[in-house]
């Protein structure tokens, strides 16, 4: 059974880093994609940024120059650099694989930014 364990959010004020992690488990194939989405108050999940394995990668304009996403596919682990944190990016994260043609996601972490 696949497990997603996310770790790193909290509570950071406005222009301050947090960096999240997710380990993955229990895969019988291979992980191709990861990557991280959110869930802002009162919206839709959206995409943060996705990273392939082999290290390309994709994120939404609103985080770009700002967050880095990142793999260390040793450990089954996708790292997500959040820099200069802004009010609007308050959400729950959500950890996200692509393994054995299926996706998988995780509880999710709470990342609130005070203003």
């Amino acid at each position: 059974q696949v497990q997603l364990v996310e770790s790193g959010g909290g509570l950071v004020e406005a222009g301050g880093s947090l960096r999240l992690s997710c380990v993955a488990s229990g895969s019988r194939f291979g992980i191709s994609s990861m990557g991280w989405y959110r869930r802002p108050p009162g919206k839709q999940r959206e995409l943060v940024a996705l990273i392939s394995r082999g290290g390309s990668t994709n994120s939404a304009d609103s985080v770009k120059g700002r967050f880095t996403i990142s793999r260390d596919n040793a450990k089954n682990t996708v790292y997500l650099q959040m820099n200069n944190l802004k009010p609007e990016d308050t959400a729950v994260y959500y950890c996200y694989i692509e393994a054995g043609l299926r996706d998988f996601w995780g509880q999710g972490t709470q990342v609130t930014v005070s203003s």
